[in-house]
């Protein structure tokens, strides 16, 4: 199999179930980001977490694949599938390990800037993607259903990379960057 198709050399793309649609199109967009995040955290794994880091990220970049699959579907194509969806177990299982790191943190007193040791900073830059794909998947929930649990899922993923990436400073004896304000 060819790695290209020239199909999209007219500036759209296929959904899975076959619909062309623009490659500038919210959907695409809203699943381009969702892949973008997937390969941050890639790189963050690459940097050698913590054993419990890297396996809860490994599920979270399994879990995005999935994601931007279902995104990718297009309207009545998800059936096609033929996988299970991103489901309120999912988002308790984030809630969850986003309990169990904070166990391990200090309590924070302060914002925090993203930085301290490039692991931290990688999981920060990640927090910020996921932030913007949850932009964009609210952009296109504005024209095309979105399933509330895949709104719910990259909102606790964010929330997962922050506490990931303070989890990460620390294990790597790094304190956390606090914001202090400019006294002008």
């Amino acid at each position: 199999m060819k790695i290209y198709t020239r199909t999209g050399d007219d500036g759209t793309t296929s959904l899975f179930g076959g619909k062309r649609v623009s490659k500038a199109g919210d959907r695409v967009e809203a699943y381009g980001v969702v892949d973008e995040a997937n390969s941050i955290l890639g790189l963050a794994r690459a940097m050698k977490l913590d054993p419990w880091s890297d396996e809860v990220l490994q599920k979270i970049q399994r879990d995005l694949f999935t994601l931007g699959a279902e995104i990718a579907s297009g309207r009545n194509a998800q059936s096609k599938l033929r996988m299970p969806l991103i489901g309120s177990a999912d988002v308790q299982r984030i809630e969850k390990a986003i309990d169990e790191a904070e166990q391990q943190l200090a309590p924070l007193h302060s914002f925090i800037l993203p930085g301290g040791s490039l692991a931290a900073s990688t999981l920060h830059l990640a927090r910020t993607v996921v932030r913007r794909a949850e932009r964009m998947l609210v952009a296109l929930s504005n024209s095309e259903p979105v399933r509330q649990e895949i709104l719910e899922y990259i909102n606790r993923a964010s929330d997962l990379m922050f506490v990931l990436a303070r989890l990460a400073n620390m294990h790597q004896g790094v304190e956390d960057v606090p914001w202090l304000p400019d006294k002008g």
